[in-house]
């Protein structure tokens, strides 16, 4: 679903030529030559905000950075996976590739050449709440591509042949990913279809095959109207830029485009979970028995959101956690324990109901519920008592790193992504410079009550792949 263009990587849009429009093309502006400036000192993380709104609706946010002369343009859509409409189960993730097919003035490949001859890289990926695009470039390529940005965002070249032939790349995908892939979707694309009871949280994100092959011209071309228009979009420019020039461009580029009214959010609120679910999935090409454990997880922006943050650190980070700890290195009962929060982001990306779930897969002759009854054993140490302090330091420096870190990822294009997340989701891109401290006012009081109500087995899931092949052998519960 995420698909990394550079030099060499340009298989999953290969596929026949468009005939380019008989309009005259526009011409893409000219490139000019980089500077460098000298890095400036920062004490601590304080991200640089400048967020603006154009007139039709589109959010910006500049946050410069000059230590190296390269910029990244994230644009973001606040359209994903589970807000798709209910007859159109797969359409997020069809878009994101048909925005390679060709616009108003760039035929097909031609947005992926303008960034490779720059020097650059871009991406596209579906997520739960937003569909996103981004280039990280030299800084000097920054105008032509925000020009090609917005000449997408103006007019996207739908046709037949474009779209019969992205269905025919999605369906392919789907194939390949999970219908013909050992453990294909787990945990990922399973836990959300059992531990959600609302439709658009618990529906197959990679969309139903019969509404990819119905879905017509007319069904796009409503789809990309509604959903890709500036009003229902965030603008990020992170790197080495001059702002009122860069505002300029922007103005220049993207504020002739028309708002279009967006059609209200659906809810997707989920009920408090009562009693524990548990769903088996038989798969033909696993080798190996698989268990998932997923909990709902408090709203975002609670303290208690922020103190799951501190107990996935504790309980499944790195080889010192809780769980690997016990079911590794004491148990022996499998050799790794993954997982978290959003398996498709991180914790700060999403905003809607979430899991944190853990996943491990392990030999036949170890049942479910002797890991269950392990797992629960170091789970009812966060519920029985608070915490040390010195857990809790641990848990906070390795949250922190962890923020850190992902603020650096992909050449600056972590820290464009929470800019963009929070601009789309809470008109609030500044609040990245408040999850540090957010962390650190979480204590061992906290954690204890979070993980009582929170971590609780009639708030959990249960999700195990058992070898179609093999004789069963777990012992499931009532």
């Amino acid at each position: 679903m995420r698909k990394v263009f550079g030099a060499v990587a340009l298989a999953a849009f290969t596929g026949c030529a468009t005939t380019q429009e008989a309009q005259k093309p526009e011409t893409p502006p000219a490139v000019e030559a980089a500077k460098v400036e000298a890095p400036a000192e920062q004490p601590k993380l304080q991200v640089p905000v400048d967020y603006y709104k154009l007139d039709n609706g589109l959010k910006v946010v500049l946050s410069r950075d000059s230590s190296a002369p390269k910029a990244v343009v994230a644009v973001y859509y606040n359209i994903g996976f589970r807000i798709e409409p209910k007859d159109r189960t797969g359409f997020a993730h069809l878009f994101e590739h048909m925005m390679f097919q060709g616009s108003t003035n760039l035929g097909k490949m031609e947005f992926i050449r303008l960034i490779q001859k720059n020097g650059g890289v871009l991406n596209g990926s579906t997520r739960f709440d937003f569909t996103n695009y981004f280039e990280v470039i030299p800084s000097n390529a920054l105008e032509p591509i925000l020009w090609a940005e917005a000449d997408r965002m103006r007019g996207l070249d739908v046709t037949e042949e474009n779209l019969k032939n992205q269905q025919g790349v999605v369906t392919n995908e789907v194939k390949v990913n999970v219908l013909n892939q050992p453990y294909g979707g787990f945990p990922w694309l399973d836990m959300p279809q059992v531990a959600n009871t609302n439709w658009y949280n618990a529906h197959n994100f990679y969309g139903d095959l019969k509404d990819l092959e119905a879905a017509s011209l007319e069904d796009v071309r409503a789809f990309f109207k509604t959903y890709y228009a500036p009003s229902n979009a965030a603008l990020v420019i992170v790197g080495d830029f001059e702002p009122d020039q860069v505002k300029g461009w922007i103005q220049k580029y993207f504020g002739p485009l028309p708002t279009v009214a967006q059609p209200s959010k659906p809810d997707i609120s989920e009920p408090r979970q009562t009693k524990e679910k548990r769903h088996d999935k038989q798969d033909k090409l696993a080798q190996r028995p698989a268990l998932a454990v997923g909990y709902h997880m408090p709203d975002v922006g609670t303290p208690e959101y922020f103190a799951m943050a501190l107990v996935d650190e504790v309980l499944l980070r790195g080889n010192d956690s809780a769980l690997y700890q016990q079911l590794v290195q004491k148990k022996g009962l499998t050799g790794e324990v993954a997982g978290g929060v959003n398996q498709l982001g991180n914790h700060w990306n999403y905003n809607g109901p979430m899991q944190w779930t853990a996943y491990l897969f392990h030999d036949a002759d170890t049942t479910t519920e002797t890991i269950l009854a392990e797992f629960d054993g170091v789970v009812a140490q966060l519920q029985n008592q608070p915490i040390d302090a010195a857990t809790l330091e641990r848990a906070r420096v390795k949250a922190r790193s962890r923020l850190y870190g992902q603020l650096e990822g992909l050449f600056g294009f972590g820290r464009a992504d929470l800019l963009a997340s929070f601009a789309l989701f809470f008109d609030d891109p500044a609040r990245i410079n408040r999850l540090e401290s957010e962390l650190m006012k979480v204590t061992p009081e906290l954690i204890q009550k979070t993980a009582k109500e929170y971590l609780r087995r009639e708030n959990r899931t249960v999700l195990t792949v058992t070898p179609a092949a093999a004789t069963a052998t777990q012992t499931q519960a009532p």
